[in-house]
Protein backbone atom coordinates (compact mmCIF):
# COMPACT_ATOMS: atom_id res chain seq x y z
CA UNK A 1 0.00 0.00 0.00
CA UNK A 2 1.22 3.21 -1.14
CA UNK A 3 0.72 7.17 0.61
CA UNK A 4 -1.54 9.24 -1.48
CA UNK A 5 -2.22 11.75 0.97
CA UNK A 6 -0.61 12.45 4.90
CA UNK A 7 -3.70 13.66 7.47
CA UNK A 8 -1.25 13.66 10.44
CA UNK A 9 1.55 11.29 11.96
CA UNK A 10 -0.72 8.85 12.54
CA UNK A 11 -3.54 8.96 9.86
CA UNK A 12 -2.52 8.70 6.13
CA UNK A 13 -4.59 8.06 2.99
CA UNK A 14 -3.52 4.85 1.31
CA UNK A 15 -4.08 2.89 -2.12
CA UNK A 16 -5.51 -0.56 -1.14
CA UNK A 17 -6.53 -2.81 -4.34
CA UNK A 18 -7.18 0.06 -6.20
CA UNK A 19 -9.29 1.46 -3.47
CA UNK A 20 -8.42 4.26 -1.12
CA UNK A 21 -8.52 3.62 2.57
CA UNK A 22 -7.56 5.65 5.89
CA UNK A 23 -4.95 4.34 7.36
CA UNK A 24 -4.44 4.69 11.38
CA UNK A 25 -2.06 3.60 13.57
CA UNK A 26 0.97 4.86 15.94
CA UNK A 27 3.62 7.13 13.88
CA UNK A 28 2.11 5.90 10.75
CA UNK A 29 2.41 9.09 8.68
CA UNK A 30 5.52 9.81 10.57
CA UNK A 31 8.80 11.24 8.31
CA UNK A 32 6.63 10.13 5.01
CA UNK A 33 5.62 11.42 1.98
CA UNK A 34 3.35 10.67 -0.76
CA UNK A 35 3.80 7.44 -2.84
CA UNK A 36 5.78 5.87 -0.17
CA UNK A 37 4.96 2.76 0.91
CA UNK A 38 3.30 2.53 4.00
CA UNK A 39 4.70 0.10 7.10
CA UNK A 40 1.82 -2.33 7.82
CA UNK A 41 2.95 -3.27 10.55
CA UNK A 42 1.65 0.14 12.43
CA UNK A 43 -1.77 -0.10 11.02
CA UNK A 44 -4.04 -0.69 13.89
CA UNK A 45 -7.67 0.44 11.70
CA UNK A 46 -8.18 0.73 8.25
CA UNK A 47 -11.07 2.36 6.85
CA UNK A 48 -12.79 3.09 3.30
CA UNK A 49 -12.44 6.08 1.91
CA UNK A 50 -15.30 6.92 0.20
CA UNK A 51 -17.03 5.88 3.59
CA UNK A 52 -15.39 8.21 5.63
CA UNK A 53 -14.59 11.51 4.24
CA UNK A 54 -16.03 13.00 7.05
CA UNK A 55 -13.20 11.29 9.52
CA UNK A 56 -10.51 12.69 6.60
CA UNK A 57 -12.21 16.04 7.17
CA UNK A 58 -11.42 16.34 10.89
CA UNK A 59 -8.11 14.65 10.85
CA UNK A 60 -7.27 17.52 9.08
CA UNK A 61 -8.90 20.04 10.66
CA UNK A 62 -7.89 19.17 14.91
CA UNK A 63 -5.04 19.07 16.54
CA UNK A 64 -3.24 15.80 16.36
CA UNK A 65 -3.42 15.46 20.03
CA UNK A 66 -6.87 15.90 20.01
CA UNK A 67 -7.23 12.65 18.02
CA UNK A 68 -4.37 10.56 20.02
CA UNK A 69 -5.99 11.60 22.91
CA UNK A 70 -9.82 10.41 21.29
CA UNK A 71 -7.69 6.89 20.28
CA UNK A 72 -6.68 6.49 24.47
CA UNK A 73 -10.05 7.27 25.47
CA UNK A 74 -11.52 4.38 23.17
CA UNK A 75 -9.26 2.27 23.41
CA UNK A 76 -9.57 2.85 27.62
CA UNK A 77 -13.41 1.90 26.95
CA UNK A 78 -13.64 -1.09 25.03
CA UNK A 79 -11.07 -2.14 27.30
CA UNK A 80 -12.96 -1.31 30.29
CA UNK A 81 -15.90 -2.27 28.84
CA UNK A 82 -15.46 -5.22 27.62
CA UNK A 83 -17.21 -4.40 23.94
CA UNK A 84 -16.28 -3.13 20.56
CA UNK A 85 -17.34 0.00 20.21
CA UNK A 86 -19.46 1.62 16.89
CA UNK A 87 -16.37 2.41 14.15
CA UNK A 88 -18.09 5.78 14.10
CA UNK A 89 -17.37 6.84 17.54
CA UNK A 90 -13.87 8.29 16.13
CA UNK A 91 -15.59 10.78 14.43
CA UNK A 92 -18.18 11.74 16.74
CA UNK A 93 -15.99 11.56 19.56
CA UNK A 94 -12.86 13.33 18.08
CA UNK A 95 -15.48 15.78 16.97
CA UNK A 96 -16.40 16.16 20.59
CA UNK A 97 -13.44 16.13 22.42
CA UNK A 98 -11.57 18.71 20.31
CA UNK A 99 -14.41 20.84 20.75
CA UNK A 100 -14.40 20.88 24.09
CA UNK A 101 -11.05 21.15 25.08
CA UNK A 102 -10.92 24.35 22.92
CA UNK A 103 -13.72 25.74 25.08
CA UNK A 104 -11.95 24.54 28.06
CA UNK A 105 -9.15 26.52 26.74
CA UNK A 106 -10.85 29.75 26.46
CA UNK A 107 -12.62 29.37 29.66
CA UNK A 108 -16.13 28.90 28.16
CA UNK A 109 -17.61 25.86 30.21
CA UNK A 110 -20.86 24.21 29.97
CA UNK A 111 -22.90 23.13 32.52
CA UNK A 112 -24.85 19.63 31.82
CA UNK A 113 -27.96 19.67 33.06
CA UNK A 114 -28.46 16.08 33.07
CA UNK A 115 -25.05 15.27 35.27
CA UNK A 116 -26.93 13.33 38.09
CA UNK A 117 -29.18 11.12 35.67
CA UNK A 118 -26.17 10.18 33.83
CA UNK A 119 -24.06 9.15 36.93
CA UNK A 120 -26.88 6.73 38.01
CA UNK A 121 -28.10 5.16 34.65
CA UNK A 122 -24.65 5.02 32.58
CA UNK A 123 -22.45 4.67 35.96
CA UNK A 124 -19.94 2.82 33.52
CA UNK A 125 -19.83 5.03 30.98
CA UNK A 126 -19.42 7.62 33.49
CA UNK A 127 -16.82 6.22 35.21
CA UNK A 128 -14.80 6.36 31.35
CA UNK A 129 -15.45 9.98 31.49
CA UNK A 130 -14.08 10.46 34.77
CA UNK A 131 -10.90 8.77 33.44
CA UNK A 132 -10.84 10.85 30.20
CA UNK A 133 -11.05 14.14 31.79
CA UNK A 134 -7.73 12.97 33.98
CA UNK A 135 -6.40 11.61 31.03
CA UNK A 136 -6.65 15.11 29.33
CA UNK A 137 -5.52 16.87 32.31
CA UNK A 138 -2.07 14.95 32.52
CA UNK A 139 -1.62 15.39 28.87
CA UNK A 140 -2.71 17.94 27.77
CA UNK A 141 -2.84 20.63 30.73
CA UNK A 142 -6.56 21.55 30.68
CA UNK A 143 -8.85 21.14 33.48
CA UNK A 144 -12.66 19.80 32.55
CA UNK A 145 -15.36 19.54 35.02
CA UNK A 146 -17.48 16.68 35.83
CA UNK A 147 -19.55 18.00 33.70
CA UNK A 148 -17.65 17.21 30.38
CA UNK A 149 -17.38 12.77 31.52
CA UNK A 150 -21.05 13.13 31.49
CA UNK A 151 -20.97 14.03 27.97
CA UNK A 152 -18.42 11.76 27.72
CA UNK A 153 -20.17 9.33 28.57
CA UNK A 154 -23.52 9.62 26.67
CA UNK A 155 -21.48 9.52 23.22
CA UNK A 156 -19.79 6.02 24.48
CA UNK A 157 -22.99 4.68 25.50
CA UNK A 158 -24.61 5.47 22.21
CA UNK A 159 -21.78 3.95 20.47
CA UNK A 160 -22.15 0.25 22.09
CA UNK A 161 -23.51 -2.26 20.01
CA UNK A 162 -26.84 -1.76 20.97
CA UNK A 163 -26.83 1.71 22.29
CA UNK A 164 -29.09 3.56 20.53
CA UNK A 165 -28.80 7.25 19.12
CA UNK A 166 -27.63 10.10 20.90
CA UNK A 167 -30.48 12.11 20.68
CA UNK A 168 -33.39 9.01 22.18
CA UNK A 169 -30.27 8.86 25.05
CA UNK A 170 -30.51 12.80 25.60
CA UNK A 171 -34.68 12.45 25.05
CA UNK A 172 -35.22 9.66 27.87
CA UNK A 173 -32.77 11.13 30.49
CA UNK A 174 -34.10 14.53 30.25
CA UNK A 175 -37.96 12.85 30.29
CA UNK A 176 -36.37 11.10 33.68
CA UNK A 177 -35.16 14.27 35.04
CA UNK A 178 -38.91 16.09 34.50
CA UNK A 179 -39.91 12.77 36.51
CA UNK A 180 -37.76 13.53 39.93
CA UNK A 181 -38.55 17.16 39.35
CA UNK A 182 -42.50 16.54 39.44
CA UNK A 183 -42.39 13.70 42.31
CA UNK A 184 -40.17 16.57 44.42
CA UNK A 185 -42.45 19.43 43.41
CA UNK A 186 -45.69 17.39 44.61
CA UNK A 187 -44.49 15.50 47.84
CA UNK A 188 -42.33 19.22 48.74
CA UNK A 189 -39.23 17.58 48.99
CA UNK A 190 -35.54 17.66 47.85
CA UNK A 191 -34.40 14.12 46.73
CA UNK A 192 -30.88 13.45 47.76
CA UNK A 193 -28.75 12.43 44.77
CA UNK A 194 -26.65 10.19 46.79
CA UNK A 195 -29.25 8.53 48.18
CA UNK A 196 -29.99 4.67 46.89
CA UNK A 197 -33.12 5.31 46.87
CA UNK A 198 -32.62 7.96 43.98
CA UNK A 199 -30.33 5.35 42.52
CA UNK A 200 -33.08 2.83 42.52
CA UNK A 201 -36.08 4.90 41.22
CA UNK A 202 -33.97 6.34 38.28
CA UNK A 203 -32.84 3.34 37.27
CA UNK A 204 -36.81 1.75 37.37
CA UNK A 205 -38.20 4.52 35.46
CA UNK A 206 -35.94 4.12 32.82
CA UNK A 207 -36.64 0.19 32.77
CA UNK A 208 -40.29 1.55 32.38
CA UNK A 209 -40.05 3.88 29.92
CA UNK A 210 -38.05 1.87 27.93
CA UNK A 211 -40.90 -0.84 27.98
CA UNK A 212 -43.30 1.38 27.43
CA UNK A 213 -45.88 -0.24 24.73
CA UNK A 214 -44.53 -4.11 25.77
CA UNK A 215 -47.71 -6.05 27.76
CA UNK A 216 -45.88 -6.48 30.97
CA UNK A 217 -48.12 -7.09 33.89
CA UNK A 218 -46.33 -8.64 36.60
CA UNK A 219 -48.57 -6.81 39.94
CA UNK A 220 -52.09 -8.08 40.31
CA UNK A 221 -55.04 -6.30 41.37
CA UNK A 222 -54.93 -7.39 45.20
CA UNK A 223 -51.61 -5.94 45.44
CA UNK A 224 -52.19 -3.00 43.06
CA UNK A 225 -55.42 -2.12 45.62
CA UNK A 226 -53.30 -2.48 48.72
CA UNK A 227 -51.16 -0.03 47.71
CA UNK A 228 -52.70 2.38 46.47
CA UNK A 229 -54.69 2.05 49.75
CA UNK A 230 -52.01 1.95 52.51
CA UNK A 231 -49.67 4.42 50.25
CA UNK A 232 -52.06 6.84 49.02
CA UNK A 233 -50.60 10.25 48.94
CA UNK A 234 -47.06 8.65 47.04
CA UNK A 235 -49.78 7.06 44.42
CA UNK A 236 -51.19 10.13 44.13
CA UNK A 237 -47.86 11.44 43.55
CA UNK A 238 -47.02 8.49 41.04
CA UNK A 239 -50.55 9.54 39.28
CA UNK A 240 -49.09 13.07 38.68
CA UNK A 241 -46.27 12.05 37.32
CA UNK A 242 -48.07 9.16 34.80
CA UNK A 243 -50.29 12.27 33.56
CA UNK A 244 -47.60 14.71 33.29
CA UNK A 245 -45.52 12.18 31.04
CA UNK A 246 -48.33 11.59 29.01
CA UNK A 247 -49.18 15.12 28.22
CA UNK A 248 -45.58 16.58 27.77
CA UNK A 249 -44.13 12.99 25.81
CA UNK A 250 -47.39 11.06 24.86
CA UNK A 251 -45.71 8.42 26.97
CA UNK A 252 -48.53 6.26 28.83
CA UNK A 253 -47.36 4.19 31.63
CA UNK A 254 -49.73 1.25 32.78
CA UNK A 255 -51.27 0.64 35.99
CA UNK A 256 -49.17 -1.87 37.42
CA UNK A 257 -46.40 0.21 36.37
CA UNK A 258 -47.11 3.12 38.81
CA UNK A 259 -47.59 0.38 41.84
CA UNK A 260 -44.00 -0.36 41.43
CA UNK A 261 -43.37 3.42 40.89
CA UNK A 262 -45.46 4.01 44.15
CA UNK A 263 -43.52 2.05 46.43
CA UNK A 264 -40.25 3.57 45.14
CA UNK A 265 -41.62 6.85 46.14
CA UNK A 266 -42.87 6.13 49.05
CA UNK A 267 -39.18 5.17 49.82
CA UNK A 268 -38.16 8.32 48.92
CA UNK A 269 -40.64 10.17 51.28
CA UNK A 270 -40.02 8.40 54.17
CA UNK A 271 -36.19 8.86 53.67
Amino acid sequence: MRITKILNNNAVVVKNDQQENIAIGAGVGFNKGKNDLVNQEKIEKLFVLKEHEKLQQLLIRIPEEHFIMTEEVIAYAEDYLQVELNEHIRLVLADHLSFAIEREQKGIHLKNKLLQEIKVLYKKEYEIGLWAINHIKEQLNVAMPVDEAAFIALHIHTMKVKGGDLHETVRLTAILKDMVQTIERVLNITIQEDDISYDRLITHLRFALTRTGEELHTMDEEMLAMIRNKFSHSYECAQIAARELSITHGIDLPEDELGYITLHIERLHQN
